[in-house]
């Protein structure tokens, strides 16, 4: 029997890649978008109109699929915003945006989830978090601390659901070619911002990497490949070995010298 696979945020970039993959591998395919009727003809599987951060709506979409398809094997959340600025300049509104998207997000798919997965015997869940969020990254200090509260929250979820046979893993991907960056919140750049020119700087090379980024089918083999395993692990890195490689070199270099490290980096004083 083909497995149900349900991913957050799949009409466009990293979702949309991974939900063409799969469907193309036979699995049956659901995704969800807060506007599903604008992607109709460019999905190659279903989308359920659904937002993160409504828990009502995240809980008829859950239901939805359950009614179709009567069980739920795989939960990819996927969903989430950018946001990039100061954080000292950076509206409260859109800090808690932020993490309502992609932390508290999630959380609500899950809880939603998990009593399904749980009664048929087992399931599970991806949570696609960000290389950001292994550093705190300057200008990028909201995203980071989002995606890394996700892959904490994550490693929690793992320990208290194994014992229903429910499997959970983080997949953080570096930078990727999707458009991430339009839909992105940008803190503006005032002219009397004593951060003017270091933001400016610094947000002109993180779009400079988007564009450059690597395939987004390259995660949706990632996601494959896990789904396939049976034994997925905590975490996975996926990207450039460069950006893989920066998790390590927090792990081995004196903390000082890693800070110098990435504010040489993004050449900042």
């Amino acid at each position: 029997m083909s497995k149900v696979i349900f991913i957050t945020g799949g009409s466009s970039g990293i979702g949309k890649a991974v939900g063409d993959f799969l469907h193309e591998k036979g699995f049956k395919v659901y995704g969800t978008s807060r506007n599903p009727q604008g992607y109709s003809d460019s999905s190659k599987f279903e989308l359920i109109k659904m937002d993160v951060c409504d828990t009502e709506s995240v809980q008829q979409a859950i239901s939805e699929v359950i009614q179709k398809e009567n069980r739920l094997d795989v939960l990819i959340n996927n969903a989430g915003v950018g946001i990039t600025g100061p954080v000292e300049e950076t509206p409260d509104s859109e800090i808690h945006k932020a993490f309502n998207t992609n932390v508290y997000g999630p959380i609500r798919v899950i809880k939603a989830a998990l009593p399904h997965m749980r009664s048929q015997g087992g399931g599970l869940v991806i949570n696609i978090t960000s290389i950001a969020g292994s550093m705190g990254l300057p200008y990028r200090g909201i995203y980071s601390a989002t995606k890394s509260a996700l892959e904490i929250t994550t490693e929690a979820l793992r320990m208290e659901t194994k014992q229903f046979g429910i499997e959970m893993t983080n997949v953080a991907p570096g930078d990727f070619a999707t458009n991430i960056a339009a839909g992105r919140y940008h803190a503006p750049e005032r002219a009397d911002s004593p951060y003017q020119e270091a933001y400016g700087a610094t947000l002109r090379m993180m779009n400079e990497h988007v564009d450059g980024g690597e395939d987004p089918a390259l995660m949706a083999k990632v996601v494959y490949n896990i789904i396939t395993s049976g034994n997925p692990k905590v975490r996975y890195k996926v990207g450039a070995f460069l950006q893989k490689f920066s998790v390590v070199l927090k792990h081995m270099l004196p903390q000082r010298m890693y800070e110098r490290m990435l504010m040489n980096h993004y050449k900042l004083k």
